[in-house]
């Protein structure tokens, strides 16, 4: 945090599935990517399982190191939600 900045901000983020199963697939699809990104000098992201949903919660120094974590998720969010579309329209 810069010495002048007095701004800590903290969020939530929760993706809810419709299965169980679908919120594990999911769940370790994002554990190798969440090693790389769950730390950061200006960002700290953490991530639990709860029922059938995933749970990120941020907590950031800066807007834009948040808005990058934030960024971070929704990446991964497409791309799971882009092969749940490839397999739904396979089967």
């Amino acid at each position: 945090m810069n010495k002048n900045n007095s701004l800590i901000i903290k969020s939530t983020l929760e993706f809810q599935f419709k299965t169980l199963e679908l919120c594990n697939y999911s769940y370790n699809s994002f554990l190798p990517e969440f090693n790389k990104v769950q730390k950061s000098k200006r960002s700290t992201l953490s991530l639990r399982k709860e029922e059938n949903s995933l749970i990120f919660s941020i907590e950031s120094k800066d807007i834009t190191a948040f808005r990058a974590t934030i960024n971070e998720i929704i990446s991964f969010g497409r791309i799971f939600e882009g092969v749940l579309n490839i397999v739904n329209k396979t089967q």
